[in-house]
């Protein structure tokens, strides 16, 4: 990486976090995080443990969230709910990239009767709603976190590569991406070194913006019945089982759908922040190539 490069990426970092709903949004996702993944040591609290005689305890000194129907601690279940939902959210957008951006570098790149077959593959996966293609996936492949990880995964794949073919069809008659060939560049190094690195800011940004709708997808699969099985903590499923005791316990349902919610305002606010941050970036970088040029 060129100090030139690493210079583009801090400013653009500096731009982004200098609006305040991104730095709030990415404060929240960094503690998130932190919580998540640094569990055991910060709660030491198993969320499968039971004790029935504090069955829907309300929020108290011992149980700061509550208990569920089983006297297990809600606490605990949301904050190793999160780390389900970011692994799965994490694994699904990996998948969707590692397919979907192939698919759009190719039928972008070589055009004709490969772009025509590809994008009418892309056609049909758009054409099914991402939700009954899941369950559908779910129901082939069994309910676990792998199945329900790749289901939400694929689901993803098209918008990956629409944006990587709409990125590859602007770039691929410019004059630098037309000189490597020249010079004896073979399509696999265009593409993977000239064409694919210059299309990161609107792939960057589809990462973003996937992962809040990931969470939700793995969300609303498991508030179905149909995502992750139980006893695994996941926030789907606590708002499924907390709806039939909103009465007697309103935080089992509450406390994990505002977690859920302000998770994915985060990412949708970092994502939209992100694109505007980098198409104010390409607009001052056209402006001083063409006042360059004259």
């Amino acid at each position: 990486m060129t100090a030139r490069r690493m210079q583009r990426r801090i400013e653009t970092a500096k731009r982004l976090f200098s609006h305040p709903g991104a730095l709030l949004s990415g404060a929240f996702l960094l503690l998130t995080l932190l919580l998540a993944f640094l569990a055991p040591w910060v709660l030491p609290i198993d969320p499968l443990l039971q004790d029935v005689s504090a069955s829907l305890e309300p929020p108290s000194a011992r149980y700061w969230f509550g208990a569920d129907e089983l006297g297990r601690d809600l606490l605990a279940r949301v904050i190793y709910g999160a780390r389900t939902s970011l692994i799965t959210a994490a694994g699904a957008v990996a998948i969707a990239a590692c397919i979907g951006i192939p698919i759009g570098l190719v039928a972008g790149f070589f055009g004709g009767w490969r772009d025509a077959v590809l994008m009418r593959i892309i056609d049909v996966l758009l054409a099914l709603p991402g939700i009954l293609f899941a369950m559908a996936m779910i129901a082939v492949l069994g309910r676990s976190q792998l199945a329900a990880l790749v289901a939400v995964g694929i689901t993803g794949v098209p918008s990956f590569a629409r944006i990587t073919r709409a990125q590859v069809l602007s770039l691929r008659q410019r004059d630098f991406v037309l000189a490597v060939e020249a010079l004896g560049g073979s399509s696999a190094y265009t593409m993977f070194k000239t064409v694919l690195p210059n299309s990161w800011s609107p792939i960057l940004v589809q990462v973003v913006v996937l992962s809040s709708v990931a969470i939700l997808l793995e969300a609303a699969l498991s508030f179905l019945g149909v995502g992750i099985p139980p006893p695994t903590p996941s926030w789907g499923d606590l708002l499924r089982t907390g709806k039939s005791f909103l009465y007697e316990a309103p935080t089992y349902a509450v406390l994990p759908g505002i977690a859920l919610t302000l998770t994915i305002l985060s990412l949708d606010t970092l994502g939209r922040t992100l694109a505007t941050v980098l198409e104010d970036r390409r607009e001052i970088a056209g402006a001083s190539s063409e006042g360059s040029g004259r």
